[in-house]
């Protein structure tokens, strides 16, 4: 079993209904490709509702396409994990996933 070391939770008010797992931009909607992301959504949080985000520490992200561990991470569109390419760096694979939607651990940054 996968595990999280959350070492500081913030929360923020969810701007659109926000899925566990997922990067979240500074402004409480889903992070963007290649944005810089203020941490992972920690549970299920509907408009409006107060969603908590794992900001510093090693969390549980959705991946978006195959990822090697190690790898620099960067969100997608749909604020899943992906290899960086271009724009801000969230983070560093501490598991490889084989494809989309698979939890791998992500060390933050």
């Amino acid at each position: 079993m996968k595990t999280e070391q959350p070492i500081l939770i913030t929360s923020i008010e969810a701007k659109v209904n926000l899925a566990k797992n997922l990067f979240i931009a500074f402004d409480g909607d889903i992070c963007g490709n290649g944005a810089k992301a203020l941490g992972v959504c920690n549970a299920e949080s509907d408009l409006g509702e107060m969603a908590p985000v794992t900001s510093v520490g090693i969390a549980l992200v959705l991946s978006g396409a195959a990822v090697a561990q190690g790898a620099k991470i960067q969100s997608d569109a749909s604020g899943k994990a992906i290899t960086f390419f271009a724009g801000e760096s969230n983070g560093f694979a501490l598991d490889a996933s084989t494809g989309a939607d698979e939890l791998i651990r992500v060390k933050l940054v």
